[in-house]
């Protein structure tokens, strides 16, 4: 059963208008999730906001957005004011342009949602915005306002559906030539370079969600079903500097030689 939609609205390009559905592609209700309790007493603590100098309680109609111009000076935004500057339409993707698809970095994705027709009478539209997209390569840009934020969106053609992938502001993705430049440009040894070949293609495999499973996850389980029986996990041991700690390899060929000499072993397990 399809989980409900976050959000309603409409999906229009120029004079062709269809009401859509989104929810969030990705879902975080399976990660395990606690509670903060007192102990002495075993209540949940509860947070509140406190006044920084007084130390008292802060009531949520005397909150209060500000900007900071300079120490201990901040200057109040009000509510209206914030709502003034948005957008005027929370519930219409207006395709305002289209990008060739691998124009758009992957650095520039933030978080994808799943688009689809609210009703049988928009699919029509739907089917023909998401087909010409992906014929011709091309993504859509807009802008929408969503987790009470405006962001730019782009609309990509998956399947039967489109995937609107929010993207990170202008100013929040770095100058890769900032960190990249100072790297020396030689080009490896070519026998090298066969050597890391071969052990990449030894390693291949086909992709598979379990792949990127979290251990972690596994044994928080674990250890919560024993404390369940009243059982207490054995502590776990502790690794030794060396294992844990790689150097750098000094020669990187004999290192190479010995990796795929250890063609036959078992690789690593993934949980």
């Amino acid at each position: 059963m399809a989980p409900r939609s976050f959000w309603k609205g409409y999906l229009k390009l120029s004079l062709v208008t269809c009401q859509v559905a989104m929810v969030p592609a990705t879902s975080e209700n399976e990660k395990v999730r606690f509670h903060t309790l007192n102990r002495k007493t075993g209540n949940r603590v509860v947070s509140r906001y406190v006044d920084a100098v007084t130390g008292d309680p802060v009531e949520e109609e005397d909150e209060a957005k500000a900007y900071p111009r300079g120490e201990d000076d901040h200057l109040i935004l009000e509510d209206d004011e914030l709502d003034a500057v948005a957008l005027e339409s929370t519930r219409t993707i207006d395709i305002e342009m289209f990008v060739p698809r691998d124009t758009i970095g992957w650095i520039w994705y933030d978080t994808p949602h799943y688009l689809t027709p609210a009703d049988p009478v928009g699919e029509e539209a739907f089917s023909v915005i998401r087909e010409a997209m992906a014929a011709t390569g091309k993504v859509g840009i807009s802008r929408l306002v969503m987790y009470r934020r405006e962001r730019a969106v782009m609309l990509e053609p998956r399947g039967k559906g489109i995937i609107v992938w929010t993207l990170r502001y202008g100013d929040e993705v770095r100058d890769a030539q900032a960190y990249f430049d100072d790297i020396r440009a030689e080009k490896p040894a070519p026998k090298l370079l066969s050597l890391v070949k071969t052990l990449i293609e030894e390693r291949t495999r086909g992709w598979d969600p379990s792949l990127v499973g979290d251990p972690v996850q596994d044994r928080l389980l674990d250890l919560i079903a024993a404390k369940k029986k009243g059982r207490k996990r054995p502590a776990k041991a502790k690794a030794t500097p060396d294992a844990d700690t790689p150097g750098n390899v000094i020669n990187i060929m004999d290192a190479l030689k010995k990796s795929l000499a250890a063609k036959g072993k078992a690789a690593p397990k993934r949980r």
